[in-house]
């Protein structure tokens, strides 16, 4: 019962990170001449990835007590959390110009979020692993 509240908070307050962190705490470049830049659908994107995805796998984590599910849950968030950190570095990217808020602020701060998400769901899945496991059922 321990791991699931532990873990499932966890990843939601991550996800939440990811989704809302380039909207409102570290925010991309802002708008100019109308026009968006590479960076605003790297925040859209992280939207949809830290929202409904991790987020939600994280509120799966908290009510599920298989340990089967909740091991696929987290191999589940694991693999958005990659997902997460593809997306401004490799995907879709940024402002050309390193000086960019992006480049300076809200990438680096993804990157950091993004990695403690891995970190955190390889130690669950780490400790589920070891759980007794009835592979029969």
């Amino acid at each position: 019962m321990k791991n699931r509240i532990i873990s499932g908070v966890a990843v939601i307050v991550f996800g939440l990170l990811i989704a809302l962190g380039p909207q409102f705490l570290f925010k991309v470049c802002p708008v100019v001449d109308g026009m968006y830049m590479k960076c605003h659908w790297t925040a859209q994107a992280e939207i949809g990835i830290g929202g409904p995805l991790i987020a939600g796998l994280g509120i799966a984590l908290i009510f599920f007590a298989s340990s089967k599910i909740r091991l696929g849950l987290t191999i589940g968030v694991f693999l958005s959390g990659v997902l997460a950190l593809l997306v401004p570095h490799a995907l879709i990217g940024g402002c050309v110009n390193h000086t960019m808020p992006c480049r300076k602020i809200t990438f680096p701060a993804i990157t950091v979020i993004s990695i403690l998400l891995l970190i955190t769901a390889a130690l669950n899945v780490v400790y589920l692993s070891r759980k007794k496991i009835d592979v029969r059922n």
